[in-house]
């Protein structure tokens, strides 16, 4: 039967640092399974995999080598078919991760273009240098330097929006987009019945030339053919089977770009990903700054997406994290006193948005960023490279440590916390092996074990969010109305829908405020918070909101 992704919930698992098995440091995919139970409590409908195909790691997994067959460290295939079928049995659906902008430089198609191959080497963007000796364009890597990698073999360079190792597909060729096909059809015939597809909106350049305004996105982002190829997929792939959901990662996009990508009748992807409201504590697009996260900007993007992807019959995917982010409480939240409530404030802002929303491993238990002190802890390929190009730029080590420390990709990375023990559960305390990456220590006080019977808990309050979702129409259909756009601590909105209606009332920050609503509450009833003896709807439409206060108030008209 059709899943109602309206309806659902998308949980996120990073496997790499969810559950080690055999005690070998790196989660697997073994390690999932025997967590199903867990998310099956939680409510979730799908879990999202990020990649365990066969890859060097020099990116995490997003450096694909064979887009067939499972890396060893994470299983074995005969491990992700019992997976698919355990999560099956358990109402428990998949979705993979597909990396198709590039690959890995030790994928069999670039090994055969390095090799002179001219058939696969159409399938990558290989171009001659400029006259003067330098590369065909001025673009950054995402992950700094040029992205351009020279090959004397050639006289040519080849393009890299990501690592060195990742070189760009050429979707332009057919062919490169016939073998994409047969990838998804692959696991289809698997029962995978989820894909989200990675910087996908990157996957068609406009042309090759230097950006004198910027770092080349322009070029490259919301390409001229990039409606036409998804379309293309959709048609030939899970666009034939109406239980797959799909969402795409759009880097830097526009919101009328993601009209048509995840619009009700255009038939290229279910949802979108996108990140402007996780840049409101950027300097423009830099990330590698310490700036306090400005709220106003955060209102303004959110309402924005959600009133014109609404207007415009097109559906968001909602979410504050993912594996490539700040853990959500330390970055807007409160590590401290206030943890509980602003997490669970957080869960609830996005969870009653429209839109289907995620929750990445960790997030319904209010897991922190890491507690890192030295470099020498950091695994992230982008953190290392730019806490050297922050000193190179003049930076004091100390202060590139402080902005990698908050900015790091690795904050999303460290072992989920099951319980108190050596290594929070995450593998064996007994093993001599330690996990891949250090465990935060506040793992004795923030871990699952410690919350799944606490009603009062974290993740008891997510279990609450997703089954709202299930139960009321109005969260999942309803219209989206913003409410106090300009008070500089109230994030409130309202959901309508037939004879349903819904108000959600958030205080961002940790200071009390009042808010001068104007709602007239009669009728309404409480639904959710996050104190524990709620907080009584004003009467004359002024609310005095504590620290973090955040409430759900519903109603049916007659």
């Amino acid at each position: 039967m059709a899943q109602d992704f309206k309806k659902s919930t998308v949980y996120q698992i990073y496997p790499k640092s969810f559950c080690d098995s055999n005690g070998d440091g790196f989660g697997d995919l073994r390690g999932v399974i025997g967590k199903l139970d867990y998310l099956q409590k939680l409510g979730v409908d799908y879990i999202w995999m990020t990649p365990f195909f066969v890859s060097p790691q020099n990116d995490n997994g997003y450096d694909v080598e064979d887009y067939y067959n499972i890396d060893p460290r994470y299983g074995t295939m005969e491990d992700l078919e019992e997976l698919i079928a355990e999560a099956g049995k358990r109402g428990i659906r998949l979705m993979f991760d597909m990396v198709f902008n590039h690959v890995s430089s030790r994928h069999e198609w670039f090994r055969k273009a390095m090799e002179g191959d001219s058939y696969y080497k159409d399938f990558f963007f290989f171009r001659k240098g400029k006259e003067n000796g330098e590369p065909p364009t001025n673009w950054e890597s995402k992950f700094g330097g040029n992205a351009w990698e020279y090959v004397e073999k050639f006289d040519e360079y080849y393009l890299h929006l990501f690592h060195v190792t990742q070189p760009d597909l050429n979707w332009d060729n057919e062919n490169v987009r016939k073998e994409l096909q047969k990838v998804i059809r692959f696991w289809m015939e698997k029962g995978v019945k989820g894909f989200r597809f990675d910087v996908v909106n990157l996957i068609s350049k406009s042309c090759f030339e230097d950006d004198e305004t910027g770092d080349g996105r322009k070029y490259y982002t919301d390409g001229p053919n990039v409606h036409k190829y998804l379309h293309e997929l959709n048609q030939a792939t899970f666009g034939t089977d109406a239980e797959i959901i799909t969402v795409g990662e759009m880097s830097s996009t526009s919101i009328e770009n993601c009209y048509s990508y995840a619009g009700a009748d255009t038939q290229e992807l279910s949802m979108v990903f996108s990140f402007h409201h996780l840049k409101v504590d950027f300097m423009g697009n830099e990330k590698w700054v310490l700036v306090p996260a400005d709220f106003g900007k955060l209102k303004d993007i959110l309402f924005t997406w959600q009133t014109k992807m609404e207007e415009h019959h097109a559906w968001n995917a909602v979410f504050w994290c993912n594996h490539d982010q700040p853990r959500p409480v330390s970055r807007f939240g409160n590590e401290g006193s206030l943890w509980k409530e602003s997490a669970k404030m957080l869960g609830t802002v996005i969870h009653c948005m429209r839109g289907t929303p995620y929750i990445y491993q960790g997030e319904e238990i209010g897991m922190t960023n890491t507690d890192f002190t030295d470099i020498s802890q950091f695994r992230d390929v982008e953190s290392l490279n730019y806490y050297q190009i922050l000193q190179d730029k003049g930076l004091a080590a100390r202060d590139a440590l402080r902005i990698v420390q908050i900015h790091s990709r690795d904050n999303g990375r460290t072992p989920m916390q099951w319980d108190d023990s050596k290594y929070a559960g995450f593998t064996d305390a007994a093993s001599e092996q330690e996990p891949w990456i250090g465990v935060n220590a506040n793992h004795d006080r923030i871990n699952a074990a410690s919350q799944v019977e606490d009603e009062d808990s974290i993740f008891n309050h997510y279990r609450k969010l997703v089954r709202m979702r299930k139960e009321l129409d109005v969260i999942a259909y309803g219209s989206f109305l913003p409410l106090a756009e300009k008070h500089p601590s109230v994030l409130a909105y309202r959901r309508t829908y037939e004879k349903q209606d819904l108000i959600v009332v958030n205080n961002f920050y940790g200071k009390e405020c009042t808010w001068k609503s104007g709602l007239d509450m009669e009728g309404y009833r409480c639904i959710l918070s996050n104190y524990a003896d709620g907080n009584p709807a004003s009467e004359d439409g002024v609310w005095t909101l504590r620290p973090y206060e955040s409430m759900v108030w519903y109603k049916e008209r007659t």
